[in-house]
């Protein structure tokens, strides 16, 4: 069976087509040279509510935000 339990966040860098993931916002921001991609403030970013289906995008990056699925090993 499988279980959502963790949120993953997804980012795609255009211009190298690189794709990074993080667990937190806070963990997102942390990486210097993507804060400095995002263009944008870690208060700021929060409110625009990023889904699966609302991604963040700008010139630079496309952040996506999601579930991980995992196995239930308890059941």
């Amino acid at each position: 069976m499988l279980k959502h339990d963790r949120t993953i966040i997804h980012v795609e860098v255009k211009d190298t087509r690189e794709h990074l993931y993080f667990g937190s916002a806070a963990a997102m921001f942390a990486d210097s040279r993507l804060k400095e991609l995002l263009r944008i403030k870690y208060q700021t970013f929060r409110t625009k509510r990023v889904s699966e289906d609302r991604p963040f995008e700008n010139e630079f990056v496309i952040v996506r935000k999601g579930n991980l699925n995992t196995i239930d090993h308890n059941v």
